[in-house]
This record gives C-alpha cells, structure tokens and sequence, in this order.
C-alpha cells in the first residue's frame, strides 16, 4: 500500500497544488506497487514514459529508453521471488501544470533479504495521462 506523507510541503511549497493531479499520481504509484507485487514488470511499467528518451539513475549510472529499463528490470528481477513485496512512501509531491516531483522511500520485501532506498521522480502530463519521465532510484 502506497503511504503518503505531508506536513510543512504544503504550506510552503511554490508549485501550483491540484489535489485531483495529485490524486492521479498517486494512483499510478498504487497501481505500479500492485503490478510488481504481482509480478507482472510489463503492467509495473506503464507509470513509465514509453520512450527512448525516459532517463532513469540507479547504482549502475544512467541509463535511457523504456525498453532499457524494463530489461533492466528483467535482469535484476527475473522471478517473483527475487521481486519480493514493493512498498513506496511517498514524502513530497510537487505539481506545476503538467509537470510533478515526486520524493520518497521505497522498501522491498523479499525471502532472503529486505532491500530499500529513495526515489525522486519527475513526471509529465502526456495525452491526458501522467508517467515518470525521469526515475532516479537509490
């Protein structure tokens, strides 16, 4: 379950707040933890900007293009049990428009071991709907 947190942010944040754009992101969260949690990596990663110009950093650098990170992905998570349990906090959300900064902690239960680490996410509004467009994951 996606956990949100707000507090100061709020008050003080210079963006343009919508909570219904708000709303929308957060659901794409949701439906990118219950798409993992389940297994499927194809349905994770329509949260995703499907381009070739989708940026994501991780501990291996750089890398580009959905495709990219989706075999990443693959690699990294062959199977249900090397993908365990994903669980995101979300800490901050910043809309603007049609673009959003997303802050937060993302924790991964599995058998053998427990991982986590922090995301920061820009996303846009494309054609009606919002996708991350630069993923930097620790």
């Amino acid at each position: 379950m996606v956990k949100f947190f707000i507090g100061f942010v709020v008050l003080f944040s210079p963006f343009v707040w919508s909570d219904n754009e708000k709303s929308q992101i957060i659901e794409v969260m949701k439906k990118q933890e219950a798409a993992w949690n389940s297994g499927n990596l194809q349905a994770y990663m329509q949260g995703y900007w499907k381009s070739d110009e989708l940026l994501f950093v991780g501990s291996s650098g750089l890398k580009k293009g959905w495709q990219v990170t989706l075999d990443n992905y693959i690699k990294q998570y062959p199977d249900k049990k090397a993908m365990g349990l994903l669980e995101f906090t979300i800490i901050k959300v910043e809309v603007n428009n049609n673009t959003a900064f997303v802050l937060g902690k993302w924790e991964l239960e599995r058998v053998d071991d427990n991982l986590s680490g922090y995301y920061t996410l820009f996303w846009r509004k494309i054609n009606g709907n919002w996708r991350i467009i630069i993923d930097h994951s620790s």
